[in-house]
């Protein structure tokens, strides 16, 4: 990767909320640390969510703006949100002011709207990262005046001026690989597992998801049908974690080859060991199957704008690499599917190959060379 031939940058990375906008905003950082260890990296996000946790962890300087989601039911937080609003771009811009930023990099996530708009406003360059296959309104409108826009999927002119789409793919974790024999025995002891059974993995991403939850519950107090012979690793989420709890200290027996976690720190080992994976279809969790490899069910979450979860489960869906259950039929027919595929070792062969070959590993690398060649 070409260095700034002047100085290092000065990066401001807005945005986050979930998993799926901070470890996309990790892989960038980490990225542009590696070109040039010199470089200056500050993350904006949003006060009370993870990314006040995940990347100070990370080893990364971040402030929180009081910036809120507007809420879908009837609330009085909604009359807080426009003077939340108006904070926010005060404070956003008293940021951009303070730190001079080269650049400002909007990876989704509340806090991205009023710091790409401040950053807008004042001439600084702006690129957005747009995770998934149906972009949100916000972006719609930052896309308007950003230098670059980054997508996973083909098919965005409908949402961004033509001209300044870059097809690059979506960031992740270095270390989502396909399973080697290794990591497989590591992932057996990580976890106490059988090596000799077959494994199913469910994950909601990293809040949980009380569908799968659901579907999970109903499936082990039926008795685990279809499932002999198969180890089941299951986050359920720390939203949930205490109710997950209550239920298997009651399940007695049927939690035998069951694992339950409220966060999988070792995803990578997950992963490995999975023979199919059980999973929304936010958009991170996406692109890291696909360079993992494995054979996937989607339930797409009904509660997401645009319902984008669902458009980009289907662009898989469409090239025989997942299969997809509707969020209100998983009670019925996701773990039953679920069973059926991990025994059919012909179908998540081809499914593998398949959605490996959807892969593109290369992300973080390609956004950097586009945030240099905004910046030069």
């Amino acid at each position: 990767m070409e260095k700034n031939s002047k100085r290092p940058l000065r990066v401001i990375i807005s945005g986050g909320g979930t998993g799926g906008h901070i470890f996309p905003a990790l892989s960038i950082a980490d990225k542009l640390k590696e070109t040039d260890p010199e470089t200056e990296i500050l993350f904006v996000g949003a006060e009370g969510r993870m990314e006040m946790e995940k990347i100070p962890a990370a080893g990364y300087w971040i402030i929180g703006l009081p910036v809120a989601g507007l809420q879908r039911r009837l609330s009085v937080s909604n009359l807080l949100l426009p003077f939340k609003l108006i904070r926010s771009l005060r404070l956003a811009a008293r940021i951009i002011d303070g730190f001079k930023p080269d650049i400002a990099v909007g990876v989704g996530g509340y806090a991205s709207a009023p710091l790409l708009w401040c950053a807008g406003m004042k001439h600084i360059p702006t690129l957005i990262q747009e995770q998934n296959g149906f972009a949100g309104l916000t972006n719609k409108i930052l896309g308007k005046k950003a230098a670059r826009i980054c997508v996973a999927y083909d098919g965005m002119e409908r949402f961004f001026p033509a001209d300044r789409i870059v097809k690059t793919g979506n960031p992740i974790r270095k270390d989502i690989v396909p399973g080697t024999p290794e990591m497989k025995a590591e992932a057996v002891s990580y976890y106490g597992l059988d090596p000799e059974m077959k494994h199913i993995f469910i994950v909601g991403g990293s809040l949980g998801s009380r569908t799968l939850n659901r579907s999970m519950m109903k499936w082990i107090s039926d008795g685990c049908p279809g499932g002999e012979g198969v180890e089941v690793i299951w986050q359920c989420g720390k939203y949930y974690k205490d109710e997950v709890d209550r239920f298997a200290a009651g399940a007695g027996d049927r939690m035998k080859h069951i694992h339950h976690y409220d966060f999988i720190k070792r995803m990578d080992l997950a992963y490995a060991i999975a023979d199919v994976v059980v999973s929304r279809s936010g958009a991170s969790s996406v692109s890291e199957l696909c360079a993992a490899g494995k054979a996937v069910i989607f339930v797409p979450s009904p509660n997401v704008a645009e319902d984008h979860q669902t458009h980009n489960a289907m662009a898989l869906v469409r090239k025989d690499a997942a299969l997809l259950v509707k969020d209100g039929d998983a009670d019925t027919e996701l773990m039953p599917l679920a069973c059926g595929l991990v025994k059919d070792s012909g179908r998540r062969e081809a499914m593998e190959r398949n959605i490996l070959g959807l892969a593109r590993r290369d992300a973080a690398a390609d956004i950097v060379k586009e945030i240099y060649g905004i910046v030069k």
